[in-house]
């Protein structure tokens, strides 16, 4: 009586051919028309609100002018035009496209 040896790690030959799929090539971008409206909006913004917190240059450099550096302009404005700015990039990321 000879015993049989067994693979336990070779499957079985199946009888139906392996199926096909075939995945059609489309032009599907991650992010839509509006996502990347939307993140160039909110570039221009960010690049705006650096443009404002620039200046603030004397022209004699031994005379410290404090209400130029000190302003509305580079102190509240800008950073809030700043964050604005970042978050419409954030919106324009998560924003599902249509």
């Amino acid at each position: 009586m000879a015993k049989e040896k067994t693979n336990l790690f070779k499957t079985p030959p199946s009888k139906t051919p392996p199926s096909k799929t075939v995945h059609p090539i489309t032009d599907d971008f991650a992010f839509g028309r509006e996502n990347y409206i939307l993140m160039i909006a909110g570039i221009v913004l960010i690049v705006v609100g650096y443009m404002l917190m620039s200046g603030g240059k004397s022209t004699d450099p031994n005379i410290f002018n404090e209400k130029e550096i000190f302003s509305f302009r580079r102190i509240t404005l800008a950073p809030i035009v700043v964050l604005i700015g970042y978050a419409v990039e954030v919106y324009a990321i998560i924003k599902k496209a249509a």
